[in-house]
């Protein structure tokens, strides 16, 4: 097991988020990831429109995940329509 920080952006429509917060708890929990923390970054502008939006609203999440699982957990957010973007980053020890 590894540890990984996962940055995700969400639509800022209040129903968008909780349904796109809970499907990416629901697809780690699926994959045996372990969810250590969760941060709630907040609203931010983004660095360039994504489907039309402007802003999106962040989400950090610190998970333990085998890394075999990150491949499988990256093919499932991309069907995630509720995901503006996502990114995994590997925390060295």
């Amino acid at each position: 097991m590894r540890q990984y920080e996962l940055t995700v952006i969400f639509p800022l429509e209040e129903d968008l988020y909780k349904a796109g917060k809970e499907t990416v708890i629901a697809d780690l929990a699926a994959q045996g990831a372990e969810i250590l923390k969760t941060d709630e970054v907040g609203d931010k502008d983004l660095a360039y429109e994504i489907n039309r939006r402007k802003r999106g609203r962040y989400l950090l999440f610190t998970i333990n995940s085998d890394p075999a699982k990150i491949n499988t957990l990256d093919r499932v957010f991309k069907l995630n329509a509720n995901l503006l973007r996502y990114l995994f980053v590997k925390i060295e020890e």
